[in-house]
């Protein structure tokens, strides 16, 4: 993965979240779009996963991140989350933060419809 995600309005954020990249959200400035996956072994509840989303939302606007959308498998215990951020590795942050479960893959993405 490159050093630095760049999104639609150019703004351009380091790995390293700054205080600009986390502003540039609040100030309205549209965020990189990345969809991450997670492989629990055995399986997972939707219960279980609609908690771990509400961890994310209470955690996510310190580091300048929205997690907008899940979607679950639960019998092949896949999550796919859809998260607005200024890079991939504050998204993660957000979820280690949260809920302890961080992504296995995190792909950037962008919305057509």
């Amino acid at each position: 993965m490159s050093n630095a995600v760049s999104n639609t309005d150019g703004v351009i954020c380091p790995q390293e979240r700054t205080a600009s990249c986390v502003g540039a959200r609040q100030m309205g400035f549209q965020m990189a779009l990345f969809m991450d996956v997670h492989n629990i072994e055995g399986g997972v509840s939707a219960e279980d996963v609609a908690g771990a989303h509400q961890a994310d939302l209470a955690t996510q606007d310190a580091h300048g991140v929205k997690y907008l959308r899940y979607w679950v498998d639960s019998e092949a215990g896949k999550i796919f989350c859809l998260v607005e951020a200024p890079d991939a590795e504050a998204a993660n942050t957000v979820h280690r933060e949260a809920h302890g479960l961080v992504a296995d893959e995190i792909f950037p993405v962008s919305e057509h419809a």
